[in-house]
C-alpha cells in the first residue's frame, strides 16, 4: 500500500528545557500551532512545552508511530543527544515555517 500522507515524529520542550514532549502527527504545522494555542494536549498545556526543537518526517504510519514509542522508551541523555545532534542552540524550529 503506498501512501503519499506525510508524517512527523516530533519532540517538544519548554522555555528553560527542561521538559520534554514526544508526538506524532500527519500535520506538524496545524500540531504545532494548536499546542501553542493550548489546545489538544492537557500536559504541553500544564508544562508550557511550546517549542518544536526536533523533528523528523516519514511517509509511512507504522514506522511514525514505532519511532515515536523508541523515542519515549530512550533515556533523556538519548533525547537530549538527539536534539543537539540537529538543533544545538535548541531554538524553536516552527518559527522558520
Amino acid at each position: 500500500m503506498s501512501s503519499k500522507r506525510q508524517y512527523w515524529v516530533y519532540i517538544l520542550a519548554n522555555l528553560h528545557n527542561s521538559v520534554l514532549y514526544i508526538g506524532v502527527t500527519n500535520n506538524l504545522q496545524r500540531r504545532i500551532f494548536e499546542h501553542k494555542a493550548g489546545i489538544g494536549s492537557i500536559f504541553t498545556k500544564k508544562y508550557k512545552v511550546y517549542k518544536l526543537v526536533y523533528f523528523e518526517t516519514t511517509n509511512n504510519i507504522h514506522f511514525a508511530l514505532r519511532r515515536e514509542k523508541q523515542l519515549k522508551a530512550g533515556s533523556r541523555v538519548r533525547k537530549l543527544s538527539l536534539i543537539n545532534s540537529v538543533n544545538p542552540e535548541w531554538r524553536d524550529l516552527y518559527e522558520k515555517g
